[in-house]
């Protein structure tokens, strides 16, 4: 069996007094999720997540370690696969989004996320984040 583990964030957002999250849409795959890639040799988890929002949205965060939620998945049949996830509050908001990777990239009101999400994994995470964004703001 082969093991993967990537991590990224569920990006927030205060914009004209709604909680937005930044969702996007892969390439391969089609599907609409938040920014993560594979961890590097000799990074962090966090390192990995404020690297890989970086590269594929252009956007600066801070991270939330505090919240940690995981998936695991088989994307073959002899692979596991973990992914990590970190809230991240954006520090800036110009999306530039990594063309060879992502085919859109949005910010959505986080109530209506879970209409455009693909995974159920993905579904529930938003609503663990609900939680958490509502007692930091």
């Amino acid at each position: 069996m082969l093991y993967e583990k990537s991590c990224g964030a569920i990006v927030y957002r205060k914009f004209h007094g709604n909680t937005e999250i930044l969702l996007i849409k892969h390439v391969n795959s089609g599907h609409w999720s938040f920014p993560k890639g594979h961890v590097e040799e000799g990074e962090t988890e966090a390192e990995t997540a404020i690297r890989e929002v970086k590269e594929e949205t252009g956007l600066d965060i801070m991270l939330d370690t505090t919240f940690r939620e995981t998936v695991q998945y088989y994307p073959r049949k002899d692979t596991q696969k973990v992914v990590v996830y970190f809230l991240a509050k954006a520090k800036s908001y110009e999306l530039i989004p990594q063309e060879e990777e992502i085919a859109a990239i949005k910010w959505v009101e986080i109530g209506n996320a879970g209409a455009l999400l693909t995974y159920e994994n993905d579904k529930t995470i938003v609503n663990k984040a609900k939680i958490e964004i509502k007692n930091k703001i």
